[in-house]
């Protein structure tokens, strides 16, 4: 295992990390109320008058939402908890209408459980799952619509979160990205959620705290909200640079909650950290124990889809490309569709060889998605056809390709159109070759002294003679015949 070291004036120092993540459920409505949980919408639109907290009325548990805790548990070879419980967590603060959050605390719905992560150097590590539970998401506060109030959103207050809560078992930046990308991966194949940082429905609290080498745990401090994997990774830096300076000073680090500034690249103090008691924690006296049979669990856990770790050794295993490139095409599940679709009955690795280059290379330019690539994956299979039945050669490909990228035509449309068909005819191949060898009496003469190199020379010459459309094996056949 490689160690991240902090090198201060006294040393080097290690660093520790934990993630608690914050995952919103994929679900039509929230967790205890029928108002829709839908992204966006005018402020306080999705709001029903259980989420806006009016006297006497009672929550009701989603379904859904407990299947899909459960669909990630088993995700994340993780315990399930046949029996959980719902307890009140005591806060007061505006966008809260209740002044108290329906969480789980003692007894959350899935237990212990691990995420295997690569590194860039392809060594692999396990990161421990401590838990997963079920809570309300809060509303919004908005401070910048007016000069002298703030705004309340409750379109979000009740929508149902995974708060999925690893060991301290991270040592490096790198490893908190790679897990974070691992689990937004494993979510988004379960369907469980849709990993969208940007949107909010995937955040991370990052509990950081330093150590000299063998010493136990020291005092942690928690970023709050952090919304992308580069701000993680850029937190954890500065934050354990800041405790390392401050032990080696004298001073103690506080236990307390602490906000990322990604434009001044430090963290500042938001607030003390409360001890768990402080919250108040009782069991709702409005919801019952939350039991599931064991037979449930089984039909949701026969019917999961195939996961990215056990999908990418079956692209090794099943059509023999690299292991780079099988986790490369499993990054996500819409591009392991994509491939499987253009490699079935092909070569696959020519097929993942224009996938993962020319293909991605042509996304990116264009600034689209697999899903919205305008070449579907049947009509790039198509164009691998004419390449594996000698119709075009590769060089030809490439330019069928960028065809297909403006006009949307098939690919036998365009080499008929263009006339692009591979030249396999014999003699025109030889009739070039002794132009080409005429045309270049001196290289000839250099190539039979002893310059072998030039070989490819020549190669190169009869394939601009044919405009590219000569078949690559006939040429090299036909000149090794003559030289």
């Amino acid at each position: 295992m490689m160690t991240y070291l902090v090198e201060g004036r006294t040393g080097p120092w290690e660093l520790v990390v934990g993630l608690e993540v914050h995952a919103q459920v994929i679900s039509r409505s929230k967790l205890f109320s029928g108002a829709s949980a839908s992204y966006g919408g005018e402020p306080n639109t999705h709001v029903s008058l259980v989420d806006a907290g009016f006297p006497g009325m009672l929550p009701v548990i989603n379904r859904e939402c407990v299947a899909q805790a459960v669909r990630t548990g088993l995700g994340l070879k993780a315990r399930i908890n046949l029996e959980s419980r719902f307890d009140r967590k005591n806060y007061f603060y505006a966008d809260l209408p209740t002044g108290y959050q329906i969480s789980q605390f003692a007894h959350p719905i899935i237990g212990e459980g691990a995420v295997e992560i690569e590194l860039a150097d392809g060594a692999t590590r396990t990161i421990g799952i401590t838990r997963l539970h079920l809570e309300q998401d809060a509303g919004k506060s908005m401070h910048d619509q007016d000069p002298t109030r703030s705004f309340i959103d409750l379109n979000r207050a009740g929508v149902a979160l995974m708060e999925i809560v690893s060991e301290p078992d991270i040592r490096t930046p790198e490893e908190a990205g790679a897990y974070l990308r691992k689990l937004r991966m494993i979510l988004r194949y379960l369907g469980t959620c849709d990993g969208n940082m940007e949107e909010g429905s995937m955040r991370a609290d990052v509990n950081v705290s330093v150590r000299k080498a063998g010493e136990p745990f020291r005092t942690r401090c928690e970023i709050k909200n952090v919304n992308s994997i580069r701000y993680v990774m850029q937190a954890i830096e500065v934050e354990a640079v800041r405790q390392v300076e401050i032990w080696e000073s004298g001073g103690e680090v506080d236990q307390e909650t602490r906000l990322f500034d990604p434009a001044r690249g430090e963290t500042r103090s938001l607030r003390s950290k409360e001890d768990a008691h402080d919250y108040r924690y009782f069991p709702d006296p409005d919801l019952l124990p939350l039991v599931i049979e064991e037979a449930w669990v089984e039909s949701l856990a026969a019917v999961l889809p195939e996961l990215p770790d056990a999908k990418r050794q079956r692209f090794q295993d099943e059509y023999g490309i690299p292991r780079y490139d099988a986790g490369v095409l499993v990054a996500e599940q819409a591009t392991a569709d994509f491939y499987e679709t253009v490699a079935r009955g092909r070569d696959p690795r020519l097929a993942a060889n224009w996938v993962i280059g020319d293909l991605f290379a042509a996304l990116n330019r264009t600034g689209r998605t697999i899903q919205d690539s305008p070449i579907s994956a049947d009509a790039l299979g198509g164009m691998l056809d004419l390449v594996t039945d000698g119709t075009i050669n590769g060089k030809i490909a490439k330019e069928v390709f960028e065809d297909m990228l403006e006009t949307g035509d098939p690919a036998a449309a365009i080499v008929e159109r263009k006339g692009l068909r591979q030249v396999t005819d014999t003699g025109a191949i030889d009739a070039a070759v002794q132009a080409v060898l005429a045309a270049n009496a001196d290289k000839l003469a250099e190539y039979r002294s002893g310059k072998d190199k030039l070989f490819g020379f020549f190669v190169g010459q009869v394939m601009k003679a044919m405009a590219g459309k000569g078949n690559p094996a006939l040429v090299n056949e036909a000149l090794k015949k003559v030289l």
